[in-house]
């Protein structure tokens, strides 16, 4: 058999494989960081020094430059754990259970700081914390499937079996992520129509919209960076546990 008809794995499996991934990563997480560090600093200049006052709001209107990254990510981070779920069930990918147990603990703080930074925003400017509509009731159910996947990752000792599980349960929350998103549509809600990514392009004025894709960047480049840091280790803490029963194997059979 000739080396051309060998199936050869490509570059993205190759930088997926476990092993590939912690060398390719380490050389990765201080400039991401460095990265990271950079666009905080400058989205919080644009957002707290460089950025007028809402005429009705005031000072309080840069809670948003908070909350609407924290929201985005909510949903953004179930995302990358769906195709991870889709990783582990169809294309049984080595890194996909991998992938989606390190992003469960970081959408479920993105959804609770969305959540809490929408009730300080939400008090002065509709004159309550909480209101049931369809945005915030959606987005705590979001929290809550979050939870239970925590849950369940740590519910088995066999990682190998609760990523399948975990992997359908995921698959089947993904049904709240499009509640979410038409929810102001489809629903009488407090929250206002989506102003940012639309058919017409934003409904904002640069003065703001400028600060606002900053400080989303930031964020973004902050659950990247987390997200590599959580995979890393748990791959190494995967290894450590295999090294430590096949230690306690090999002494058993002694």
């Amino acid at each position: 058999m000739s080396v051309d008809t060998v199936k050869q794995p490509n570059w993205f499996s190759r930088l997926a494989h476990p092993g590939q991934f912690l060398n390719w990563t380490r050389h990765v997480v201080w400039p991401l960081a460095g990265a990271t560090v950079v666009a905080f600093v400058v989205g919080l200049w644009f957002a707290f020094l460089n950025s007028p006052e809402d005429y009705q709001m005031g000072d309080m209107v840069r809670v948003m430059y908070v909350h609407v990254p924290n929201a985005w990510l909510s949903q953004a981070v179930y995302g990358v754990m769906f195709c991870a779920a889709l990783g582990t069930l169809v294309w049984r990918h080595p890194l996909a259970d991998v992938a989606n147990k390190a992003a469960a603990p970081l959408g479920a703080v993105f959804t609770t700081l969305a959540l809490y930074t929408g009730a300080l925003w939400g008090r002065p400017t509709w004159g309550t914390f909480w209101e049931w509509d369809g945005r915030m009731t959606s987005t705590l159910v979001l929290l809550l499937i979050y939870l239970g996947i925590i849950a369940l990752w740590r519910a088995f000792d066999d990682q190998l079996k609760a990523g399948r599980i975990v992997a359908i349960v995921t698959l089947v929350g993904a049904l709240n992520i499009p509640i979410i998103k038409f929810s102001v549509d489809w629903w009488n809600t407090l929250h206002q129509p989506a102003s940012v990514f639309t058919a017409e392009g934003p409904r904002m004025p640069a003065s703001i919209l400028t600060p606002l894709l900053a400080m989303m960047l930031a964020f973004t480049l902050l659950f990247a960076l987390l997200q590599i840091v959580r995979m890393r280790t748990e791959i190494l803490r995967r290894r450590a546990d295999s090294l430590s029963r096949q230690a306690a194997l090999q002494g058993g059979a002694k």
